[in-house]
C-alpha cells in the first residue's frame, strides 16, 4: 500500500500538562480536526480509548459525504510534567489507514508539539487522502494554540 509520513511542529504558550489533558479527550477533536463532525461510542480501557467518529467531506460544495471512522487513542501522561504523548490509529472505510501521534515537549514558553501522521492508502488514493490530512494537520495547530489560550 502507498504510504507517506506528514510531520508539523509547532508552539503553544501553556504547559504539556494542559495539551495533554486536551488531546486526551475524544469529544475535544470536534472541531479540532475540521472534518470531523461526531464521536460517538466512547469506550474506555485504562489509557486506551476506541471510538467512533464521522467525517465529514463536501465534494463540489453541494455533495456531502460522512465517512465513518474507527478511532483508537492512547494517553500515556507517564513523563508529565515534562513531556508527554498520545498516539493511536485511524481505520477509515476503503482500506485507508492512519496511525498518529503527538509527542508534547516543555519549552521555556509552554509546550513544543509535534504532529506525525503515518498515511496508508489503495493506490490512487494517496495524493487526495494526504492533501486532506495535511490540511487538517495545519488547520488542527491553529486551533488546538486558540482553544487553550483563552482564559478557563
Amino acid at each position: 500500500m502507498p504510504s507517506t509520513e506528514l510531520k508539523h511542529t509547532f508552539q503553544i504558550a501553556v504547559p504539556p500538562q494542559e495539551v495533554f489533558a486536551h488531546l486526551a479527550e475524544p469529544s475535544h477533536y470536534i472541531g479540532l480536526s475540521p472534518l470531523l463532525v461526531a464521536i460517538r461510542d466512547v469506550r474506555r480501557s485504562g489509557s486506551t480509548v476506541h471510538y467512533t467518529a464521522v467525517e465529514r467531506f463536501r465534494f463540489l460544495g453541494v455533495l456531502r459525504h460522512d465517512n465513518i471512522i474507527d478511532v483508537t487513542l492512547v494517553a500515556v501522561p507517564d513523563r508529565l510534567p515534562h513531556s508527554a504523548e498520545i498516539s493511536g490509529e485511524v481505520r477509515s472505510p476503503g482500506r485507508v489507514r492512519m496511525s498518529y501521534r503527538f509527542a508534547i515537549d516543555r519549552h521555556p514558553a509552554g509546550s513544543i508539539v509535534t504532529d506525525t501522521l503515518h498515511l496508508h492508502t489503495p493506490p490512487g488514493l494517496l495524493r487526495f487522502a494526504a492533501s486532506q490530512a495535511r490540511a487538517v494537520q495545519q488547520a488542527r495547530a491553529g486551533v488546538l494554540t486558540a482553544r487553550l489560550a483563552q482564559p478557563a
